[in-house]
């Protein structure tokens, strides 16, 4: 998915990384991308890693280059919620929610509707043989139907629950004090 026009956008923006880069940025790593410049269709990025502890914070600098900017969009994505409250999630929390947010209808719905639709249909038509075969079709396009509503509604549902879960994370130190 392309999130930029060109890569001079990118220029002194965080991004949250989805694909690990072997020596350089773990999947969930928020990069600060510092400059960039297009040599044709690749793109050459200048960007630093910031690791935070608790005693200090600790940042490297490196250097990517990519095919395109299609290719840099792959790695990382902007994500300004993530990178706002980094210190708050666990490296694990952030690959789940990288894992959740990246699905699609057509890699998380698809596959369920697909083997919910073979099973209703096989079942329909061992059950349906010596009764009326117009039903069958009609209860058969019915539970299809539904599935596929039901799939695209536990899609929502999911990304839904995972966003309010770490904003649950982030607002749980926060509180109103009364003096």
């Amino acid at each position: 998915m392309n999130y930029l026009l060109n890569i001079d956008e990118a220029i002194d923006r965080k991004f949250l990384v989805t694909k690990a880069m072997r020596g350089q940025a773990d999947i969930g790593t928020i990069i600060h991308v510092m400059d960039a410049e297009q040599q044709g269709q690749a793109v050459i990025v200048y960007y630093r890693v910031t690791r935070y502890n608790e005693k200090f914070h600790d940042y490297q600098d490196y250097t990517a280059k990519f095919e395109n900017l299609a290719a840099f969009c792959k790695w990382a994505q902007p994500d300004n919620f993530i990178a706002r409250n980094y210190e708050c999630f666990s490296i694990r929390d952030i690959q789940h929610y990288i894992k959740v947010k990246n699905r699609s209808f057509a890699s998380f719905c698809l596959p369920i509707i697909l083997v919910a639709a073979i099973i209703i249909w096989v079942a329909l038509a061992l059950l349906m043989f010596k009764t009326n075969l117009i039903v069958g079709v009609i209860i058969g396009a019915v539970l299809t139907l539904l599935v596929i509503v039901l799939a695209f509604s536990l899609l929502k549902m999911q990304k839904k629950k995972e966003k309010m879960r770490l904003y649950r994370k982030v607002s749980a130190g926060w509180g109103v004090v009364f003096e």
